[in-house]
């Protein structure tokens, strides 16, 4: 698979009208020296030389940047209170890993909330891969700031494995019930990591002891590219075939409105819309309401 030609199609898409003028505006931004930031729950990067003017301006691009899922952020007073509380599921699962000089990856990074939070744990590279280009362009304007040497890849998980190098540990977070092959998806996150690697990963998974797996008749919770969403014993046997030599179950959590909610800075429907309104344990189409199972699967001997 030649990749470079992959990302010579995609960074044409920077080009889109409405990516172009986002892209022109971050890098007329201005520069700030001795920028304090904070790698909390809320990121928050405190600017204390910018003017009004110079923060308005942030604002007003930050604006352009809707819909703002993953976070949230903060530049000097101005929040961006994004659709999920992001830090609720990586304080779950920060105990479980360990990344200290280690080459980590994350499939469907979105605008790069978790690779920020990950940068005070000293990984040897951080690399993100999300074909899309609004959300890489929220990640550009972050990391104005920031100045990180995040990786930011426009490639999607078919092309994990052909990727210029292994990983030690692989974060995939929400991705694997987008794909209508969830076995293939694993082979190619299982041949992406080095011997020994682990491999981070969070699906929408049903109650119950054997090993099936629910496929929504057209949409699930108004989502309309929803495959598969298994029990826990038929994730493990997913991950089994794709080569795992085992699994370990972190933890399960339904999602509820602490977590996802509409804000402004999302403009959009979220989960208090594809539920039931009547029965909240249950989504609009009449399914089990979104609860995840969070694991971690070894390529090696555990």
């Amino acid at each position: 698979m030649d990749l470079n030609k992959i990302r010579a199609e995609r960074q044409e898409w920077l080009g889109w009208k409405n990516i172009i003028q986002r892209q022109n505006a971050i890098s007329n931004l201005s520069h700030f020296d001795n920028i304090d930031i904070n790698f909390n729950d809320t990121i928050e990067i405190n600017i204390p030389s910018a003017t009004s003017k110079e923060i308005n301006n942030i604002e007003e691009l930050a604006k352009e940047h809707i819909p703002w899922r993953k976070g949230p952020f903060k530049i000097n007073s101005l929040l961006i209170d994004t659709e999920w509380k992001s830090y609720i599921k990586y304080n779950l699962l920060e105990p479980y890993f360990n990344i200290n000089n280690k080459i980590v990856g994350d499939i469907g990074c979105n605008n790069g909330y978790y690779l920020f939070r990950m940068l005070k744990n000293n990984p040897k590279r951080l690399v993100g891969f999300d074909p899309s280009a609004i959300f890489y362009s929220q990640f550009q304007f972050i990391n104005h700031f920031v100045k990180s040497d995040i990786i930011y890849e426009m490639l999607g998980v078919e092309h994990i494995e052909y990727y210029e190098h292994k990983f030690d540990i692989l974060f995939c977070l929400g991705v694997l019930y987008h794909r209508s092959d969830p076995i293939a998806m694993l082979k190619s996150l299982y041949n992406a990591l080095n011997k020994n690697g682990e491999l981070i990963l969070d699906t929408f998974m049903i109650d119950g002891d054997e090993e099936i797996a629910l496929t929504p008749n057209k949409r699930y919770s108004k989502i309309p590219n929803i495959y598969f969403i298994p029990t826990i014993p038929a994730l493990i046997n997913w991950c089994k075939r794709a080569g795992f030599s085992s699994v370990e179950v972190l933890e399960t959590m339904v999602t509820d409105s602490s977590e996802q909610r509409s804000t402004k800075w999302v403009y959009e429907q979220s989960l208090e819309d594809f539920l039931d309104p009547n029965d909240r344990t249950k989504t609009i189409e009449g399914y089990p309401a979104p609860k995840r199972v969070y694991i971690k699967a070894f390529k090696g001997v555990k």
